[in-house]
């Protein structure tokens, strides 16, 4: 999937990652309250060594979209899209993250209702699903608002920092 995509929102930008955004990338995404509701892959604490690599990986993705949300010029947040393969090749699973400086502006959803409308228009994907753990209600409240509805609730499916959790499944379909 190419990364060559820009979308202007009301409160934001969605646009690829580029090396120039891993000061503000890491300054941003160093935040344990952040950390807390993404899978391990997602370091605590983040540094500028984090960040590159990260932004490296974005380049080489091809199934898959990550995109910056930048807001004044720097990179405060990301929505990203994992593809599915073989018999789950029409679905994909999304994520997302924003600075704590942003919560409760509204600035997720918007980029999240964007970023959904541009892979439905742009692939054959029917699915998009969200996998959230139990105690991040505010997730679950943008999803909802975006458009999502809670399918499934995993019992015990997912262990985050030494505590067992459940996992919500939220998903939109292809109208």
């Amino acid at each position: 999937m190419a990364q060559q995509i820009t979308i202007p929102l009301s409160k934001s930008t969605l646009r690829p990652f580029t090396l120039q955004d891993a000061r503000s990338l890491a300054l941003h995404a160093n935040n344990l309250k952040i950390a807390r509701n993404l899978r391990d892959a997602f370091p605590h604490p983040y540094n500028l060594e984090d960040a590159e690599k990260w932004i490296e990986t974005t380049k080489y993705e091809s199934d898959n979209l990550m995109l910056a949300i930048e807001i004044g010029g720097e990179v405060v947040g990301a929505v990203g899209m994992h593809r599915f393969k073989d018999v789950y090749r029409l679905k994909a699973e999304i994520g997302y993250w924003l600075s704590e400086k942003y919560w409760g502006k509204g600035i997720v959803t918007e980029a999240l209702s964007a970023f959904v409308r541009h892979i439905f228009s742009t692939t054959d994907l029917i699915r998009i699903q969200a996998e959230i753990f139990e105690h991040n209600k505010a997730s679950m409240r943008v999803l909802e608002k975006a458009g999502f509805a809670c399918e499934a609730i995993h019992r015990k499916a997912v262990i985050k920092n030494g505590k067992i959790l459940d996992e919500y499944i939220y998903v939109i379909f292809r109208q």
